[in-house]
């Protein structure tokens, strides 16, 4: 049975993960602004992916900012950061009073509509190491996040993603659980969500 999670601070104590959903963690008219600026500054770009050898525009728009000397690749797309703006730094460091880590990395995604998507995946890429830390800030359109377990079938959690909250994922989450981002027909407004993370650099 799916379970729905939709409000207040919370652990949720999934097995072989640690999840913990901020509702609030920005005052809707920080998130407002916020929204508006990355909206409106980032370079956005659509980098094609390859599924079952077929090559087809990501069904989203992307832009990476972070240490410069450390590039992301997944999917098959390798992006190389651009430096950190004052924004961004801001709010990395307002995540990082809650969390144990120190982010190198931060991908945005801009989700134009309902068309828009991100399909079944963990964030596990070799460069995230082992145990991944990711902290995912969500500015606009609410919308479900869904996780499912890799071999638990009947665990499955829905969490509605508000303007202005914070999921953090750690611990063995990337290794025992998927996640995505699903399309929906509803007429809905663009939502906007950065996921911080720890980019090892390469061996």
């Amino acid at each position: 049975m799916e379970k729905l999670f939709d409000d207040f601070p919370l652990n949720l104590h999934p097995p072989d993960a640690e999840i913990i959903y901020h509702k609030d963690f920005l005052q809707s008219i920080e998130a407002d602004v916020l929204f508006h600026q990355l909206m409106n500054e980032t370079p956005w770009r659509q980098d094609p992916i390859t599924v079952f050898g077929k090559s087809y525009p990501q069904p989203r728009l992307t832009a990476l900012y972070g240490n410069q000397e450390l590039s992301y690749g997944y999917s098959g797309i390798r992006m190389q950061p651009l430096p950190w703006t004052e924004t961004l730094l801001e709010i990395k460091n307002k995540i990082e009073h809650l969390t144990p880590v120190k982010f190198t990395t931060v991908l945005l995604n801009l989700y134009r509509d309902g068309k828009d998507s991100n399909g079944w995946h963990a964030d596990n890429e070799k460069e995230l190491g082992i145990n991944p830390y990711i902290a995912s800030l969500s500015l606009g359109q609410c919308r479900d996040f869904q996780l499912k377990h890799n071999t638990i079938k009947e665990e499955r959690i829905k969490i509605e993603l508000h303007h202005g909250s914070l999921l953090l994922m750690g611990g063995t989450t990337q290794h025992f659980w998927k996640h995505q981002m699903a399309k929906t027909v509803k007429p809905i407004g663009p939502r906007i969500n950065l996921t911080f993370r720890v980019v090892h650099p390469p061996c």
